[in-house]
């Protein structure tokens, strides 16, 4: 069972929503895990694309891929989640991911910013195929995050909740800045 944290959570959506053979991009790479989750889950009928502005982020994801046997399934891009839109088609994704903040144990002056990730998200809205999923792990706090979190949390409130729900959740009684998570279904 997947923890009871914000990627945690996020997974347990995405195994609910998603099948083998889907389409998926995960938007933030960071350290490959989502990459990797994905992979999992859609299998070698399946394809996962996966992005990231970082090298080491995309050398991280790869090795990952590598380690686990699913290099086949994933193509790793050098470019900006805001780009998306380059790579697929309008209404042919199953699952998009995003982690917004900064690469785990990497450079925190590089981080994600709402001028990009709330394009990235509306782009990503249109990807989504009938009964897609999208899910938002929003990490913010310490040195980071702040402005990004507000605008977030602002823009998701004006998607038209006649074609998309979001759900966006809170731990209560946890300390300091606990990541958001927020999931969005397109209706069918």
């Amino acid at each position: 069972m997947p923890a009871l944290n914000t990627l945690g959570i996020a997974h347990r959506f995405i195994q609910e929503h998603l099948s083998p053979g889907g389409f998926c991009i995960d938007a933030t790479a960071g350290r490959g895990y989502d990459t990797a989750f994905l992979c999992q889950i859609v299998g070698p009928a399946g394809r996962v694309l996966a992005f990231d502005i970082q090298q080491e982020a995309l050398d991280s994801t790869r090795s990952l891929l590598q380690e686990r046997g699913l290099s086949d399934i994933a193509q790793l891009h050098l470019d900006s989640h805001h780009h998306m839109e380059q790579y697929a088609e309008e209404g042919t994704v199953d699952c998009i991911t995003f982690n917004f903040g900064y690469l785990p144990r990497g450079d925190h002056r590089i981080c994600t910013h709402p001028q990009t990730s709330i394009p990235a998200i509306q782009q990503g809205l249109r990807l989504l195929k009938p009964g897609g999923i999208m899910s938002l792990c929003v990490y913010y706090g310490g040195d980071s995050g702040f402005e990004e979190k507000d605008a977030l949390m602002e823009y998701l409130q004006t998607i038209d909740s006649k074609v998309y729900t979001v759900l966006k959740l809170e731990f209560f009684n946890r300390p300091n800045c606990p990541p958001i998570p927020v999931m969005i279904w397109k209706e069918a």
